[in-house]
């Protein structure tokens, strides 16, 4: 295939009009990240499929007209991004990106601009909410039974916070994947990553949160199993409502940031690009 762009340099300068007839220089775009830009476009656009080639490195340098290390740093960006993948060739294909990649890179946006529990409350409450009622109205027997073992360990996992933390992402996590919209997940999973330090600390310090979550966690896999939509979004509100509400209860202000939860805890790091 061709990608339809050349690239005569290795830097690019871009102009802006500031006042009158003057311009001033903007930083140089580098020819990697161009090169990233221009395969990128390429696969969500949708002329290049997943699972399709795009070439080696080195027809790419010849159809950018750069040199071989400016692609492959191009390349590697993409990779990160999980755009694209090499097999034992070296040859390389355009593939769908892993969803946890995708979340990571937004995740450490959020941290980096000090986002607080109440926006990300705010923003989770709405999502969990459509969350709730499209698993209702497509849950499989399959997903069920996955919500159901999730349950089953919850109940198991008494007086471990750290562990509840982690049960209580997944369910609501498998509850989207049950939901079987992408949309959903996508726009859900940057929120869900940030989510387990702040149910750990609501786990530690309030003895009444663990048989609430359970309690909930089953009135909705209940809701889900009778396919009632309004059952679902009721619980899920309640839930929700739920997990601020402890967290004001172990000593948080809501504009707590979630960064400054993530510093608290000792030898844990927020998510990484």
């Amino acid at each position: 295939m061709g990608i339809a762009m050349v690239i005569l340099s290795d830097k690019q300068t871009n102009f802006v009009s500031v006042t009158g007839s003057s311009y001033q220089p903007l930083s140089p775009t580098p020819a990697y990240k161009l090169v990233a830009d221009a395969i990128e476009r390429e696969i969500l656009s949708g002329r290049v499929r997943p699972g399709q080639a795009i070439g080696t490195e080195a027809e790419l340098v010849k159809q950018f007209a750069v040199n071989r290390s400016t692609v492959r740093e191009g390349i590697r960006l993409l990779e990160q991004g999980g755009l694209i993948r090499r097999d034992s060739s070296r040859r390389l294909f355009a593939c769908l990106p892993r969803y946890d990649r995708l979340a990571n890179r937004i995740s450490r946006a959020l941290l980096l601009h000090q986002v607080t529990f109440g926006e990300l409350w705010e923003a989770t409450l709405a999502l969990e909410v459509a969350v709730a009622q499209s698993a209702a109205e497509h849950a499989t027997p399959e997903g069920l039974a996955a919500l159901e073992q999730n349950l089953a360990r919850t109940r198991e996992a008494l007086g471990n916070p750290a562990l509840l933390a982690k049960l209580d992402t997944e369910f609501h996590a498998l509850l989207c994947q049950a939901s079987g919209n992408r949309v959903l997940r996508l726009a859900r999973e940057p929120e869900s990553q940030l989510l387990s330090p702040t149910t750990e600390v609501i786990f530690s310090k309030v003895p009444e949160a663990t048989p609430r979550l359970i309690e909930a966690h089953g009135f909705i896999i209940d809701a889900v199993r009778r396919h009632d939509g309004e059952a679902a979004v009721l619980w899920m509100r309640r839930h929700v409502k739920d997990w601020r509400t402890g967290f004001v209860r172990a000593g948080n202000p809501l504009d707590r940031t979630i960064d400054s939860l993530y510093r608290d805890k000792q030898g844990e790091s927020p998510p990484t690009p």
